[in-house]
Order: structure tokens, then sequence, then C-alpha cells
């Protein structure tokens, strides 16, 4: 296994990605990391020429298992002031939320 990822890779995604990685984790993460670029670089070699593209991997079953995918239907929405009405704090578009990220 040649190496991809770097210590510093790991702890600037773990940065951009607000998590507090333990030292001790780092090393495995690293780790971890690199493995999983080696199967991807695996998986490039496969000749997957004669291969059609997905862009479901699963069957579209509908909640009854009827098959098939669901048609798309348009339903009415709730109404914007009714809705806002109950709200705690608005400002008459939108709900009014507490700032939750800070940085």
């Amino acid at each position: 296994m040649t190496a991809k990822v770097t210590v510093e890779d790991v702890e600037r995604v773990a940065e951009l990605a607000h998590l507090e990685l333990k030292p001790e984790e780092t090393g495995p993460m690293l780790d971890d990391l690199n493995a999983i670029l080696d199967y991807v670089a695996e998986l490039n070699e496969l000749d997957t020429a004669g291969v059609a593209p997905l862009a479901q991997v699963t069957e579209l079953l509908d909640a009854a298992g009827a098959g098939g995918p669901r048609g798309d239907v348009v339903l009415a929405s709730l109404d914007r002031a009714t809705v806002l009405k109950q709200a705690p704090e608005t400002d008459q578009v939108f709900f009014k939320v507490p700032k939750v990220i800070e940085r």
C-alpha cells in the first residue's frame, strides 16, 4: 500500500467535518482512508467497457411492494400564513431559528 493520505490531510478533513479526533484516533483514520483509496484504485482497474452505467443500484419498489417507481403527484402544501402563526418567531416570510453553528 502506498500512502496517499497524510496525517495533515486527516487533520484537515476532520477540521472541515467539525470532528474532534483524539491523537490515538488519527492513525487508524489514516489507515482507513488509505485502505478506501486502495480499494477504489483496485475497482478502477476493472474492465467495465461493456457495462451500462446505473443511476439506481437497487430495485425501485413503491411502499406497497407492487413494483416500479411511484408516480409524481402534485399535492397542496400548507398555507404559509397559517403555519407561521404557530411559529414562536418569524419575519412573516420565514421561521426564525437560533444560530446553531458558530465558527
